[in-house]
């Protein structure tokens, strides 16, 4: 049993130091070249007053512990209670003189059923003592039933007069895994940048009707079991800084752009409609589809004109379809708050910026609509009503057409179908922070301290999320977050999975290598996970790229989820390339990232030119020095495979000899990869046909273009050319080899 107290510290210091650790500040962190760093006073006082707490004096500080411990013990139940399947009990705080009552509980589970109890609170263990502020309190261990049901429920409990209330969530102790990965079988599948997939028929960005036709083709060409996707959340669309789908206005909501709006049943019906087959509007389209790069301004313009009519069209035809306009009506219904307050966002950016063009962010709007909760936002809702519900049908048309790809992606074959990807990042003057600003903290920014690739560190420039504020409204928007992005899908990746466990706060006024790791309560967050994850049949990929303390390592391992193993990181003690059979079998094996370079691009130093093109090298010599870094990893790379036994023995032993991805290291490094015992296998459609530039050259903007590069082949292309034909053929080969075919495959 602990027992905890309360005493006054002796200096500001000690009090600064207990308080930095109660708020889960951490005090040091070892980089990725194992030196330790300790976190300075400055530091602990900054993010201690962005998190609300008085740090100005010693005094201040103890007051501000004292009450933290009062409001968890002086409280009967906490206000937000995580479990795991094997909880069999859980903890109510009392005043001592009260440990000899009796209770009355009531539990509302998910499904509406209602249990009512009355304990003996005598007879109960007690597990908890704290002296606080001359009071005596105490902890009872009040039973759960066994077999109690996984889910959110509500518990109340009635002492002496008292009475609290508590969201209970009981959850599987481990995320989702997939039949066609279960008893060590293995697959693997294509990942691909959604907006630059080319075809004959799209607007001059990938839609979700390309997705369907690619489908097909990974089941039928490739056999393989997934799509791996890029983020489909919201952007602005605007060119260059407001386009990385990694840094969204909202995780809730996706991005209109990857609509068909052909395939949009009022866009077909409505009369209005052929102005989009008038010669300037083809012409228009054509020139997007021919674009070297995405133009997300004129493609996302284009659409929402289309939108505006096929809504028009829509709200013309309810009354003739009923059934129709009921389904709207439950989509808002379910989506709820978030709904509304994201399409109240948008119509108020619409409107601001049409009135005053130079307002581009909300921080800049008039301050009585930069709270969602004023009365001013409320009158615009009221007056704007139409153009709120026209956002809302956009994100129906959405939700509408990617069910539809997942749908088509299972009954073709794919085991898994769409793997969509969850982004870390949320940006400062989007949606989300507009709408629930109380889940962020404010003061801070949340980055990477110095490492290898950034040897300043890195500012991500978005606030971390309010922990305490998460759990005392019951994780209900993390939860949101979560089963948002697992609908329609079979698979989720985690953008920088440590999000959970901790994060690196930059102070405001401070750099990248004045920051410390904050904790996060990662217990709650991976057993909800795993709860969302096991309701909607979702397998959980956590991208563990970076510094993973072991206790980190062995959480994730804990819960199930599967690792992320990129073969450029993956090195021994000696710095040499792991053979591909030392790859964890709980883990997706991957060539590269979005971050860095294909493999073509890997062997022709594409990525370095690039940053050297863009002005990134402080000076010639760095440059220098990575080239000459870069041809020693080839070298490496090139004896791993020879070491492998994966390329022929009349192949040139020098990387000097092979100064271009030649077929047959291509062959080999994609059997590098395939041969691995781990379960899931992503290869980037870059890596697959050959393409040198990668999709996004970090620390730039104008200078690269970023998120924008359309794939090498158009989806006709793939099935009639005879290169890319090869290509399909070269991975399938593969997968066949490896025991990772899990779809039937066409005839040659």
């Amino acid at each position: 049993m602990t027992t905890r107290t309360f005493r006054a510290s002796e200096t500001y210091e000690q009090a600064l130091d207990r308080a930095a650790h109660l708020w889960g500040v951490e005090q040091e962190y070892s980089d990725t070249w194992g030196r330790r760093h300790e976190t300075s006073p400055e530091i602990n006082r900054a993010i201690l007053e962005a998190l609300g707490v008085g740090a100005g004096s010693r005094e201040d500080l103890d007051r501000a512990m004292e009450e933290r411990l009062w409001s968890e013990w002086n409280r009967l139940l906490p206000p937000t209670l995580v479990l795991g399947e094997d909880a069999r009990s859980f903890p109510v705080h009392l005043p001592v003189a009260l440990a000899e009552s009796r209770a009355e509980i009531e539990i509302q589970w998910e499904d509406g059923a209602v249990e009512r109890c009355t304990l003996s609170l005598s007879e109960l263990p007690h597990s908890g003592r704290a002296e606080l502020r001359g009071a005596t309190f105490i902890c009872k261990d009040a039973p759960l039933r066994p077999g109690a049901p996984q889910g959110y429920h509500q518990v109340r409990i009635v002492l002496e007069g008292r009475e609290a209330a508590m969201r209970l969530i009981l959850c599987p102790n481990r995320v989702y895994v997939p039949p066609a990965i279960r008893d060590g079988r293995k697959t693997a599948g294509l990942a691909v940048a959604l907006y630059g997939l080319r075809s004959q028929r799209n607007w001059g960005c990938g839609d979700f009707t390309d997705l369907k036709n690619l489908a097909g083709w990974v089941a039928t060409e490739i056999g393989g079991a997934f799509i791996g996707l890029n983020p489909l959340h919201a952007i602005p669309n605007r060119q260059p800084f407001n386009i990385s789908p990694y840094l969204p206005s909202s995780t809730f909501f996706k991005n209109p752009i990857y609509l068909d709006v052909e395939q949009v049943e009022d866009f077909r019906n409505s009369p209005a409609s052929g102005q989009f087959s008038s010669p300037e509007t083809q012409a228009e389209i054509e020139r997007l589809r021919a674009a070297e790069f995405v133009e997300y301004e004129r493609v996302y313009a284009l659409k929402m004109r289309a939108l505006a009519l096929a809504f028009r069209e829509f709200e013309r035809a309810s009354d003739r379809d009923p059934a129709r306009a009921a389904a709207f009506r439950q989509f808002i219904e379910s989506e709820g708050e978030l709904l509304g307050r994201f399409a109240a966002w948008c119509a108020l950016d619409e409107s601001i910026h049409a009135r005053q063009p130079d307002v581009w962010v909300w921080p800049d709007w008039p301050e009585d609509l930069r709270d969602p909760d004023s009365p001013a936002v409320r009158a615009f809702c009221q007056e704007h009503e139409r153009a709120i519900r026209f956002h809302m049908y956009v994100q129906w048309q959405l939700d509408l057409q990617l069910e539809a790809v997942q749908v088509y992606a299972r009954e073709r074959g794919l085991a898994i179908g769409v793997y969509h990807d969850l982004a870390l990042a949320t940006d400062r003057c989007g949606a989300d922070l507009w709408a629930h600003r109380t889940f962020y903290v404010a003061g801070c920014r949340v980055g990477a301290p110095p490492d290898g690739f950034s040897p300043k560190g890195q500012d991500w420039s978005f606030p971390p999320p309010n922990s305490d504020h998460h759990r005392e409204t019951g994780y209900r928007l993390f939860t949101e977050s979560i089963r948002a992005n697992c609908r329609h899908g079979g698979a989720l990746r985690i953008d920088h999975v440590m999000r959970f466990f901790r994060l690196y706060w930059i102070p405001e006024g401070m750099d990248p290598t004045q920051g410390a790791y904050v904790r996060d309560r990662a217990d709650d967050l991976l057993h909800i996970l795993a709860l969302e994850s096991v309701r909607e049949k979702v397998a959980v990929i956590g991208e563990d790229l970076g510094t993973v303390t072991p206790e980190i390592r062995r959480a994730l391992d804990r819960f199930g989820l599967f690792g992320y193993k990129v073969l450029y990181f993956e090195k021994n003690d000696r710095n040499e390339f792991r053979p591909p059979w030392e790859y964890p079998q709980q883990s997706m094996v991957s060539a590269t990232t979005h971050d860095l370079p294909t493999l073509a691009g890997f062997w022709l130093a594409r990525d370095i030119e690039a940053r050297h093109s863009a002005g990134l090298f402080h000076d010639e010599a760095s440059y220098r020095s990575q080239l000459a870094d870069r041809a020693r990893e080839k070298q490496k790379l090139l004896d791993a495979l020879f070491a492998a036994g994966l390329l022929p023995q009349w192949f040139p032993r020098s990387a000097e000899q092979t100064p271009e991805l030649t077929g047959e290291l291509h062959h080999a490094l994609v059997g590098w990869l395939a041969s691995a015992p781990s379960l899931l296998l992503a290869l980037n459609q870059e890596d697959l046909t050959k393409e040198p530039d990668q999709q996004n050259l970090p620390a730039s903007t104008s200078e690269y273009p970023n998120w924008r590069r359309k794939m090498r082949f158009s989806l006709e292309e793939l099935r009639s050319d005879q290169t890319a034909r090869s290509f399909s053929a070269m991975f399938r080969h593969w997968l066949e080899r490896t025991g990772r075919i899990t779809t039937p495959v066409a005839a040659s």
